[in-house]
């Protein structure tokens, strides 16, 4: 049941898997084609037009591991099948008039964690120990009290290991939860947690759901700030909250393909919008002029600098600015002097681009050439998808070309889960 719910394909094969997420992107595309052509898009302007597809749409790149691939893992606190309320693990349902129930992780092997998230002597497994010797309560509901929340696991390929605690502090004294802290710092480090090894150990007091750094700072109780990971022979400094895709190898997949997509060259300046700790863009970084980087949390954008300077010899053609993509955009573009060609990688989070920067982008005639990225492309993507392709709209200030897409490639960062990244090639 639990398996169902967390990695619902586990049953196919994975070359099932594949053909089942390439069915579902060509559905996403048919979509796309049928509203375009109600915006009275021309298909002259489409050279391959098969199956009521806009542009053609290559086979599901498959991830070069499909079993423990997830680098990033978070688990909540609630009832467990056996009543106790303080079980650690993942939503598998509702019971009638209950709680959401909720399944031990270590007790099952779920395809797409690694042992380090749920083993025995898993992170998963001794924060429930602790949590479960606490004379403290859990937080299930905000306004029932209670104050040991979810936990998040970070890894990486070098078995490097990162646990973030979210913690509710109610009406807690600072100075009882000083005490907290302190008893969790003994027990991963001189107590039955030592055996998780833990490279850094954070703790976040939080009277939201979910908040920033800037918002609740991280604090760091033990251990180094940073994780480190490689990718396409490129080290990145991973913090607490930073984005970074949870499967490192399909990572580069995903990483070589934009690169293979973007038709850049050294005369290119590449716009990253949504640019996390800086992945795409340095990757790209030696095949083009320079690279813009754009991204709302802060502490990224400086794991994003610190990655351009961490590589050999340094990365000097990376710049990064930090605020919302809505407001640095358009500032950016309003002072840009056509002088080299201009292509841009957008990746956004679930609920796709704010409508100022999909504007600027249309407005800006020299962008020629977007990549875009989407792992929900059927949500706030298409909207996006839309905008990016509709006819110039005077109320809706969308004064420029529109952009035609010209290539569709599926790629699998999550197997055995029913989401993979799309990745769109849109030209004027």
């Amino acid at each position: 049941r639990l398996c169902d719910v967390v990695t619902p394909l586990w049953r196919l094969t994975y070359e099932e898997q594949l053909q089942v997420k390439y069915e579902e992107q060509k559905r996403v595309l048919q979509n796309l084609t049928a509203r375009l052509l109600e915006l009275q898009r021309s298909t002259s302007h489409h050279s391959w037009m098969q199956e009521g597809l806009c542009c053609p749409l290559r086979p599901t790149l498959p991830s070069p591991i499909t079993s423990g691939y997830r680098n990033k893992s978070t688990f909540s606190v609630n009832t467990g099948p056996d009543g106790n309320p303080k079980t650690v693990g993942y939503y598998i349902g509702t019971g009638k008039g209950q709680n959401v129930i909720y399944c031990c992780t270590q007790k099952k092997k779920k395809k797409n964690l690694p042992p380090t998230h749920h083993s025995e002597v898993s992170v998963t497994q001794c924060y429930e120990d602790f949590i479960q010797q606490s004379p403290l309560d859990p937080c299930i509901l905000f306004h029932k009290g209670g104050h040991w929340r979810e936990i998040t696991v970070r890894t990486n390929c070098a078995g490097d290991t990162m646990a973030i605690v979210y913690f509710h502090p109610q009406q807690l004294m600072q100075e009882e939860i000083c005490c907290q802290k302190e008893s969790m710092v003994e027990f991963f480090t001189r107590g039955p947690g030592v055996e998780c090894a833990l490279n850094s150990l954070y703790f976040q007091e939080s009277t939201m759901t979910c908040c920033t750094h800037e918002q609740s700072p991280y604090q760091l109780l033990h251990g180094e700030p940073y994780i480190y990971e490689e990718v396409l022979g490129l080290k990145f400094r991973i913090s607490p909250d930073a984005f970074f895709q949870v499967n490192t190898a399909g990572a580069e997949i995903l990483y070589q393909t934009i690169g293979e997509m973007c038709e850049v060259d050294k005369d290119t300046t590449l716009l990253d919008v949504c640019c996390g700790t800086g992945a795409i863009g340095l990757s790209l970084s030696q095949q083009v002029s320079r690279v813009f980087g754009i991204e709302v949390v802060e502490e990224a954008v400086k794991d994003a600098r610190w990655n351009a300077t961490l590589n050999d010899k340094g990365i000097s053609n990376c710049d990064y600015w930090s605020g919302k993509a809505e407001i640095v955009l358009p500032q950016l573009l309003s002072s840009w002097e056509g002088s080299v060609p201009l292509s841009a990688v957008v990746n956004p989070s679930r609920s796709g681009l704010h409508y100022r920067v999909i504007r600027a982008i249309r407005n800006c005639s020299d962008i020629r050439t977007l990549v875009y990225v989407s792992c929900k492309p059927d949500g706030e993507a298409m909207r996006n998808f839309l905008e990016l392709c509709c006819p110039p709209d005077k109320n809706k200030k969308l004064l420029g070309d529109p952009f035609v897409p010209s290539l569709a490639v599926p790629v699998d960062l999550f197997p055995h889960t029913s989401h993979c990244e799309l990745v769109v090639m849109f030209q004027r």
